[in-house]
């Protein structure tokens, strides 16, 4: 059965986080409260009961420490280890533990080339990350932060024993370590030159004009050596740039500091909502300049004309497990404001039809849109051919599936990735027909200078 355990709530949930992270395979789904003012929930939780690892063409299960390899495609094998563990674990009959984002299930990351088991894409870019493509695990029990209510608790699902309770609550009563100073040794450098990224738009513009393509999302990698705690580079970052999406994961293989603003899908009683991010301009200094570059934004029609191909796109990608008819636009061209951007935001709704999963819809939509181009295989071809290095897990996604239904998950844009001493971040932006390539070359500094300056800072003189 499903149990509920309160907690003393905390508005810095990262004190909880800190008292389990030495488990398995910790996460931290972060909402950005109480600084920022989009979000509501934090889904802090570790020690999966099983867990997949997906590295090019091989899928791996690890259960009770040994190690499965499997012959399905990733996204297979996820559905069919979601679905065994929900014979344990139903949808709650309790309302309140059934109205809670997430009572126990699927809490993974998904990384842009994992899109490479999807579709058939050329091998041009240095693999140069060890990161897994996937990794994606059933978690039994999870900490839940409501902000809204200022509550906290301990959600048990019928997986977790009570012996398993107990012992994490008493992990919760202890005081949380402090986590070794991180510092970079030197500041970030890109992997193009200002030059190779002109030749890389000037490429994109003769696509676009030959008809190839619309739109493609191109990024450049920013890297730096480093030292120290990755969870305390990601306490330091979020106070720099607090976001709804944001997320932390604890791997053997490196660390994911995610300070995304982007939802990529849910999924709420059997409703689908997208909500994809095409258009940036810088906030302002002051009152009168911020209100200027907003409307700026808001008045763009090269800023609506690419955020409405991407709408087109991801219409597209949902219909197909949606309802016949049912996928709606009700909102077009908002404006999200957020500590160091204005963004341009539309809404995309759907019905999932019931032949179909949360997760069939996380595969039919994988990579997102918003971050590849249209049409999608083109762009990525384009993007595999321009970019120098592979993305890894910028511009995949970050979520979890509960055992009430409910999915939701995020573009894993405004990322981090903290690996053997190096500590990487990327920024793009989408080409059009009539790109500036100039303005283009900024808007990339624009979107991640907060974090890059911040970690900048700690470079010791």
């Amino acid at each position: 059965m499903y149990r509920q355990l309160s907690l003393p709530y905390l508005e810095y949930s990262q004190d909880y986080f800190s008292r389990i992270r030495h488990l398995p395979y910790p996460v931290f789904l972060d909402s950005g409260k109480p600084a920022s003012r989009y979000g509501r929930y934090d889904i802090i939780s570790a020690a999966p009961q099983a867990i997949l690892i997906s590295r090019a063409d091989q899928t791996t299960l690890i259960r009770d420490n040994e190690q499965q390899p499997l012959e399905s495609l990733p996204f297979n094998a996820l559905k069919a280890l979601y679905a065994e563990a929900s014979l344990t674990c139903p949808q709650p009959d309790d309302q309140a533990i059934a109205a809670l984002p997430f009572c126990g299930g699927m809490l993974g990351y998904f990384s842009y080339d994992l899109g490479r088991t999807i579709e058939q894409m050329p091998e041009l870019s240095e693999n140069d990350m060890t990161l897994p493509d996937m990794q994606a695990g059933i978690y039994s029990w999870a900490i839940i932060v409501d902000h809204e209510q200022q509550q906290s608790t301990l959600v048990c699902s019928p997986l977790c024993s009570e012996a398993d309770a107990s012992n994490i609550q008493k992990l919760l009563s202890v005081p949380a370590s402090t986590a070794d100073q991180f510092r970079l040794s030197q500041p970030f450098t890109s992997n193009v030159t200002e030059q190779d990224y002109h030749q890389a738009l000037t490429k994109i513009d003769d696509y676009i004009h030959a008809g190839d393509c619309y739109q493609v999302n191109f990024a450049q990698r920013f890297t730096a050596t480093c030292e120290g705690d990755a969870w305390s580079a990601y306490q330091y970052l979020r106070e720099h740039a607090p976001t709804p999406y944001s997320a932390f994961f604890d791997t053997p293989d490196g660390a994911i500091l995610s300070l995304s603003p982007e939802q990529f899908l849910e999924v709420q009683d059997g409703k689908v909502t997208t909500k994809p991010i095409k258009g940036t301009r810088p906030r302002g200094s002051e009152a009168e300049s911020d209100q200027a570059l907003k409307d700026e934004l808001a008045d763009s029609e090269k800023d609506r004309a690419e955020n409405l191909m991407i709408v087109d796109l991801l219409r597209n990608d949902i219909s197909k497990v949606c309802d016949h008819g049912s996928v709606r636009v009700p909102k077009l061209f908002d404006i999200e404001s957020y500590r160091n951007v204005h963004h341009l935001v539309s809404t995309i709704t759907g019905k999932l039809n019931n032949q179909f999963s949360p997760i069939d819809l996380l595969e039919q939509s994988f990579p997102g849109g918003s971050i590849t181009g249209a049409p999608k295989i083109r762009a990525m071809e384009i993007i595999e051919e321009l970019e120098p290095n592979r993305r890894s897990i910028y511009c995949g996604s970050i979520g979890y599936l509960s055992f009430n239904g409910r999915l939701d998950s995020s573009i894993t844009i405004r990322t981090l990735l903290c690996q053997d001493n190096r500590i990487h971040c990327w920024a793009g932006g989408g080409i059009v027909a009539d790109s500036e390539i100039a303005d283009e070359y900024q808007e990339t500094y624009n979107k991640v200078n907060n974090l890059l300056r911040s970690l900048e800072a700690t470079i010791q003189s």
